[in-house]
């Protein structure tokens, strides 16, 4: 196990190196965009490419990954995503921007797809779930490490655009170092939304719903806490908190859909969630303890409504493809991506700043009636038939690290529980 662990520590560097820079770039240009007096729709229009870029990359770029390899495709989409980040200060118009921000999302979906790859293929039944754990905390630490270095200054000076620019320049060089033979791209097929729908109504609506509000956050937070006064260092810390929280919210919420059913946890996070949009729409402008108060359930509980939901999804897999079911999903919340930062801006454009969040709270209250009419209507699956929670990042993520859920390797027996994963009447959840 530390053999491998070492030997992916190349791939894992460059990683964190990457997602450090982009997330760095998306908070500048949000900030950027608002102080040169764009609108919050403007500003989700634009922001919302790279969302776009991102899922069109997830679907397409394998192909010039096959085609001339691992490392050279990899070198292409850091060279590319780089000089976007440096053009970015040259011009300001939002166009422009909007066409960076779709080539960066590309590129960022073929880099990623590239290390994904890489990872996965180096795993072994026994060190898949530590593999994925280590997965989710380089990946969260780096997301909070590019919030944190906003502060480092100005978001019209270019050097900030620089420095985003030498983190993606930086993750070449580990991958481009090491000794490993690249791997064999891997063909994963999808299951189709109506599939999905079969298997877990809450659970595809819950991953639309978690891909539409963490977008919306990501994307327009920065805004919001701009047009409220925060300064770029303030941005900076609020943003950086809001990604620490999703990290500690993932385990005591997994526990807690292990331990319940599960539909009644998601309909206690949403609810929770819920209050918490109402309770930053109101006062979140006044008091600034508030504001995080109420963001840590908001955007943390967010941020575990996508493994939830693909656990619930895989409750009912006792035949099929779990990674098909899983890169199915992992679609639906990209779809969702495209959706948030568009709809929150809209309701910013007519409700104000704290639009942002009457828009997060009130999409959670929808899907909080949802998932209770589901408990109210269709039959409960016992607790002890359910498969185990397993942390899945999906923000900036390929289909390929899915690869490494223990749920999806049939002779991984613990991460079931003794009795069948079904009921017999295939219940849906």
């Amino acid at each position: 196990m530390g053999q491998v662990v070492v030997s992916l520590a190349a791939m894992f560097a460059s990683l964190a190196l990457f997602i450090a820079g982009t997330a760095l770039l998306t908070t500048v240009l949000a900030v950027q965009l608002a102080h040169e007096g764009f609108s919050s729709t403007q500003v989700g229009l634009v922001l919302v490419c790279h969302s776009i870029g991102f899922v069109l990359g997830s679907r397409f770029a394998t192909r010039l990954i096959r085609r001339i390899g691992q490392v050279r495709s990899f070198a292409a989409f850091a060279a590319i995503g780089c000089a976007a980040a440096l053009l970015h200060p040259m011009f300001i118009d939002g166009w422009l921007w909007a066409v960076l921000r779709g080539l960066v999302g590309f590129c960022a979906a073929g880099l990623i797809m590239v290390l994904e790859g890489w990872i996965s293929a180096r795993a072994t039944n026994a060190s898949r779930g530590a593999l994925l754990g280590i997965y989710q905390v380089v990946f969260f630490f780096a997301a909070a490490m590019g919030q944190y270095l906003v502060s480092l200054g100005a978001t019209d000076d270019y050097r900030i655009y620089s420095v985003v620019a030498i983190l993606i320049v930086l993750s070449l060089i580990p991958l481009v170092m090491t000794r490993s033979e690249a791997p064999v791209m891997s063909m994963a097929g999808r299951l189709g939304f109506a599939q999905l729908y079969a298997l877990s109504p809450s659970g595809l609506f819950g991953g639309v719903v978690g891909g539409v509000v963490v977008s919306c956050f990501l994307s327009l937070g920065p805004v919001y806490a701009s047009e409220n006064g925060m300064t770029l260092e303030g941005v900076s810390y609020y943003m950086t908190f809001a990604v620490i929280a999703t990290m500690a919210l993932q385990w005591p919420v997994g526990r807690l859909s292990d331990m319940f059913d599960r539909r009644w946890v998601v309909a206690a996070i949403s609810l929770v969630a819920t209050v918490a949009g109402v309770v930053a729409a109101w006062l979140g402008a006044t008091q600034v303890w508030v504001l995080y108060a109420a963001t840590a359930p908001l955007f943390g509980l967010a941020g575990c409504l996508y493994p939830v939901s693909l656990s619930m999804i895989n409750d009912h897999m006792e035949e099929g493809d779990p990674v098909g079911a899983s890169a199915g999903l992992l679609l639906a919340y990209g779809l969702g991506t495209c959706i948030g930062p568009v709809a929150g801006a809209l309701t910013m454009q007519q409700l104000g700043p704290a639009g942002l969040f009457v828009f997060m709270g009130g999409l959670f209250a929808a899907y909080t009636l949802l998932v209770l009419w589901r408990c109210a209507t269709t039959p409960t699956l016992p607790v002890d038939q359910q498969v185990r929670f397993v942390g899945i990042v999906a923000s900036q993520t390929g289909p390929t690290i899915l690869e490494l859920d223990p749920r999806t390797d049939p002779y991984d027996e613990s991460y079931l529980d003794p009795e069948t994963v079904t009921d017999d009447n295939g219940q849906q959840r």
